[in-house]
């Protein structure tokens, strides 16, 4: 009786992990519906914009509902990121210059702990709001894969462009003027 009962449940172990792996790969589509908006000249709504956020420095927390009426350049990285760290002094820079025509860049750590991405944003001199995304829920409503993504968001909080990758001068330009004016550029 022994013998048989050993078999049937290495059986149903074997399928409950089977089911497992099923489950987590069909939950793991690749979404990349604000891509196929956005390429379509639509500006969808910026998702989970009530989502209130952690700063990396322990201030209160923010949702991009609380900076309505700026253009926001929103920047998802993380220290361990290459192309993330190399990116930063031209956010640092942007920020000089679009913050008095009413934007901000708002980065947003993911995958990253606190310890390592507070040390970057010190050592970067970065002087734009860091939040952090605790859980990965914030990145997954954007379609978040891989870093950096860069995201511009009007002041009524839509869309308007946005990078999957590192971002250049030519980005910049093309997404900041038509919401900021040539002084953006």
């Amino acid at each position: 009786m022994r013998k048989a009962i050993l078999p049937a449940v290495a059986v149903l172990v074997a399928a409950g992990f089977i089911a497992l792996i099923v489950f987590g790969v069909s939950q793991t589509g690749d979404d990349r519906t604000l891509d196929a908006a956005v390429a379509a000249g639509k500006s969808p709504a910026a998702p989970s914009p009530t989502m209130k956020l952690p700063t990396l420095d322990g201030g209160k927390p923010i949702a991009l509902a609380d900076l309505r009426g700026k253009v926001v350049v929103m920047n998802l990285w993380a220290s361990w990121c290459p192309p993330c760290r190399e990116e930063a002094p031209q956010l640092k820079a942007l920020q000089e210059r679009i913050a008095p025509l009413g934007g901000t860049v708002v980065g947003v750590a993911w995958n990253d702990s606190i310890p390592d991405a507070t040390k970057f944003t010190k050592a970067a001199g970065l002087n734009y709001p860091q939040l952090r995304d605790v859980n990965g829920s914030f990145a997954k409503s954007y379609g978040t894969k891989g870093l950096p993504e860069t995201f511009v968001i009007d002041r009524q909080g839509r869309i308007t462009a946005m990078r999957r990758g590192t971002i250049d001068r030519a980005f910049v330009d093309s997404a900041l003027v038509p919401l900021l004016g040539r002084r953006a550029g």
